[in-house]
């Protein structure tokens, strides 16, 4: 007879405390997911806010968790405040080239975090850590891929090569629209896997 394994660091099974997350929402198990290792929480002690939009500072400081909260110098951006509470991710990701802001010296961290965003983010990550970036997808099928930013098309083609973020509809991909709290839970778990 063989012996079940356990997983070297098995996740506690926490109880969520959000009363607008209920178990039947397609988005649940990734909430879960988020909540359980630390990724992100709530907007308050008790919602998390699934249909609201994620600004800038906080996907930088998810990343920044995933990466253990490392120390990092000053990040150079004129609207990052010292000692705001995102203030290290935000310098750490910026020394990583995870990003570079919305001008030379801005970085606008209050700004909601739009899809071609955050596929530049989890890619420029995803290449930080080494990880294989070599699946990509055509774009040409998407009515609205002429609307990518010049920036964006190399991170949105492995995010959708990748099965990280698909359209919006059948023929659009919404480049430039925000990214639900919820959906970027759901990326964000598929991404860890």
């Amino acid at each position: 007879t063989t012996t079940p394994t356990t997983p070297a660091n098995p996740v506690p099974d926490k109880t969520m405390p959000f009363t607008d997350v209920k178990s039947n929402d397609w988005y649940y198990q990734s909430v879960q997911y988020a909540y359980d290792n630390g990724l992100f929480s709530g907007v308050s002690h008790d919602s998390f806010a699934p249909g609201d939009s994620m600004d800038r500072s906080m996907l930088v400081t998810v990343l920044h968790s995933l990466d253990g909260k490392p120390a990092a110098g000053k990040g150079g951006f004129t609207d990052v405040a010292d000692g705001a509470w995102y203030a290290n991710a935000v310098a750490w990701a910026a020394e990583h080239g995870i990003v570079s802001g919305v001008s030379d010296s801005a970085f606008a961290p209050n700004g909601a975090i739009t899809r071609e965003q955050l596929a530049v983010m989890l890619y420029r990550y995803a290449q930080y850590k080494g990880y294989d970036v070599s699946k990509t997808a055509d774009l040409s099928g998407y009515t609205d891929s002429v609307t990518i930013s010049a920036w964006a098309p190399q991170a949105l083609k492995w995010a959708v090569g990748s099965g990280l973020i698909s359209g919006t509809g059948t023929h659009t991909l919404s480049p430039r629209g925000t990214a639900t709290r919820a959906q970027i839970a759901v990326i964000l778990q598929n991404f860890c896997k």
